[in-house]
């Protein structure tokens, strides 16, 4: 047990609770890059949010929360003493799925962490009309492979492929 990493004040479960969503907050390494799965669509990028939105809704499930990053980088750009956005559009989209989520609970109380889901869209400046939408792979296993499956559709959905 001594060779066990701690957080501090926490023990057991709740520490390794802590160290997932650490993990989480601040992924690095090749597992953090390789993470990410991507799918490249041309067409305008209204379309696509519209499409990555219905893709989610049409399962069922409730978009939590729908988040702007270009507005948001745009806006707050001067006070950080830059112009603009690496960005046209970039927008993200947050929900859960109950079955699944407490599916992969069940399995692992620390996969708490992954929820809720996310998936991404945006175009960049320098390359309009291509719209890039994805999401962050959980790791295998204990449950979260479905989670995965599901992402990876709905982000394949949007993308038209």
């Amino acid at each position: 047990m001594a060779d066990r990493p701690a957080v501090r004040g926490l023990s057991g479960h709740r520490a390794r609770l802590a160290a997932a969503a650490f993990a989480l907050l601040a992924p690095s390494g090749a597992w953090a890059q390789d993470s990410v799965t991507s799918y490249v669509r041309e067409a305008s990028f209204a379309d696509v949010v519209a499409d990555l939105s219905d893709a989610i809704v049409n399962r069922g499930l409730v978009v939590d929360h729908h988040g702007l990053i270009g507005d948001m980088l745009k806006r707050t750009g001067a006070a950080l003493g830059l112009a603009g956005s690496p960005y046209r559009a970039a927008e993200f989209f947050q929900f859960c799925s109950a079955s699944l989520s407490r599916a992969a609970m069940e399995q692992d109380p620390g996969n708490i962490a992954y929820c809720p889901y996310s998936v991404f869209v945006y175009e960049t400046e320098g390359r309009p009309g291509q719209i890039v939408i994805g999401f962050r792979r959980l790791p295998p296993g204990d449950g979260r492979d479905p989670i995965n499956s599901l992402l990876d559709s709905i982000a394949v959905e949007a993308a038209g492929h």
